[in-house]
């Protein structure tokens, strides 16, 4: 028996940043997000001995450990030694553990979140507890940004776990999800107009982050006042999705970037701007760097009849395009009968509507898990 999990790498359109803590515990923040068909995987297929041999096929690694041992965080598949030391393994059965990812390290897709969604995932069907979807998302944020140290902001855990177009409300206790109804053709336009290019560099993240809570804390003017804008934005796209006024939301993606860029001198560099400014200058109404910045992929929104006129360009001084079409579901697993089995079971995936889970309940997490 075999049990399989994928979760979706993410597009932030505005509010990144304003997941970061403290600030949304302070004054609270908004992110505007989709999920995409690039995902983290996994596979683990239960062992008869205590043996847990961890197999990362991205990065040609292989380790093995005993359930027994006690795990020591040395960066070396670090999210794996999380997972397994929270969730309970000791004095189990051992499993072999197979991961990869579609997107390359420091892609600003929220690929290490979505990967620890997958763990998390995993090992819940394995040991058959019973956490929602806030749970999940909750579990797989505290693993990483606090057991573990990474630094960075709470909203690619939840996109991961939820799937599809959401406006995600980060409150002092709580957070909230919320699913658009986005209709189907302004969904297909948006896909159509916008252009996803891989810039060949890879960023971390945790630099950028650190540097912009320390601005923060210092209550550095341009910092504070481009979080508090980057909010009013972000509702602002919401609204332009929903009305489905698309070069407006494509106008409000470039004055996103220019306050997000506000937040940190790491954000950006000359050779991205150079890039970002070459897309405009040919077309493209708006864009930015996803993720945290610094590096990674550029999302640009343009008019149909100018696009292919952006990615030529692009091309030319070297950046990759990368096709890319919209994912409704979040986090799903499933069951295999052996290696070649048929599917038994799969995660019912997520119903539309009002969803909320506090933050301060991790406490009551923990005891779910032995």
């Amino acid at each position: 028996m075999l049990i399989r999990a994928k979760a979706p790498l993410r597009i932030s359109f505005a509010g990144g940043g304003t997941d970061v803590p403290p600030f949304p515990q302070l004054e609270g923040g908004c992110v505007l997000s989709a999920t995409v068909n690039r995902y983290a995987y996994g596979t683990l297929c239960p062992r008869q001995d205590q043996e847990i041999c961890v197999h990362s096929l991205d990065f040609g690694l292989s380790v093995r450990y005993c359930v027994e041992d006690k795990l020591i965080y040395d960066g070396k598949l670090d999210l794996v030694k999380a997972a397994i030391l929270n969730l309970g393994c000791k004095g189990s059965a051992g499993f072999d553990l197979y991961l990869h990812s579609d997107a390359p390290p420091g892609s600003g897709l929220g690929a290490s979140s979505a990967m620890m969604v997958a763990l998390v995932g995993l090992l819940k069907e394995l040991r058959y507890l019973p956490l929602t979807d806030y749970e999940i998302a909750d579990l797989a944020y505290v693993l990483e940004r606090k057991e573990l140290g990474i630094d960075g902001g709470l909203q690619d855990q939840y996109s991961a776990v939820f799937g599809g177009f959401n406006f995600i409300d980060f409150q002092p206790d709580r957070v909230v999800v919320n699913p658009l109804k986005i209709s189907p053709d302004v969904v297909n336009e948006l896909q159509y107009n916008l252009l996803l290019c891989y810039t060949g560099k890879a960023r971390l993240s945790a630099n950028i982050i650190q540097d912009q809570v320390r601005r923060y804390e210092h209550a550095e003017p341009d910092t504070m006042q481009s979080l508090r804008e980057l909010k009013v934005l972000t509702v602002r796209m919401k609204n332009a999705l929903l009305r489905r006024q698309l070069d407006e939301f494509g106008e409000l993606l470039h004055q996103e970037w220019e306050y997000k860029k506000r937040l940190s001198g790491k954000i950006s560099s000359p050779e991205l701007d150079g890039l970002y400014d070459l897309a405009r200058q040919h077309g493209a109404l708006g864009g930015k760097i996803t993720g945290a910045g610094g590096g990674g992929y550029l999302l640009l929104y343009c008019r149909f009849d100018q696009k292919h006129k952006v990615a030529a360009k692009l091309k030319e001084v070297g950046c990759s395009i990368a096709d890319i079409s919209w994912e409704p579901l979040g986090l799903q697993t499933w069951r295999v009968n052996g290696a070649h089995g048929s599917r038994t079971f799969q995660h019912d995936g997520h119903q539309p509507g009002l969803k909320v889970r506090g933050l301060e309940q991790h406490a009551a997490l923990q005891a779910l898990v032995p």
